[in-house]
């Protein structure tokens, strides 16, 4: 199991941002809606509820800046290695063009 949010996949990390804000959305939702109720449980209910939302907001904007920090490394390093290896990255793109062209013309 994960223990980071920085050591996990980065296709998981996508799924968990988009899990979180929905889930985000429906607990906050849910407070609105709830708004009007002024019961001492229910109020207690809604402040716990409160903070368990801001701490995900905030492990959700964790996520999404790893997200962005990988995806930026990996474009930079994409890049380097284009302009340092250009008839390489050249040769590279045509075989997964013949790969995509050999796949596509399967069907």
């Amino acid at each position: 199991m994960y223990t980071e949010v920085n050591e996990m996949p980065d296709v998981t990390k996508e799924k968990l941002v988009a899990d979180f804000r929905v889930v985000v959305a429906d607990a906050e939702a849910l407070l609105k809606a709830t708004a009007s109720d002024a019961g001492e449980k229910v109020v207690a209910a809604r402040e716990k509820i409160q903070a368990s939302l801001d701490v995900a907001k905030l492990k959700l904007s964790l996520a999404e800046a790893a997200i962005i920090d990988k995806t930026k490394q990996a474009a930079r390093v994409t890049d380097e290695f284009v302009h340092e290896n250009p008839w390489r990255a050249v040769g590279i793109s045509a075989c997964l063009g013949l790969v995509v062209g050999v796949l596509i013309a399967r069907r």
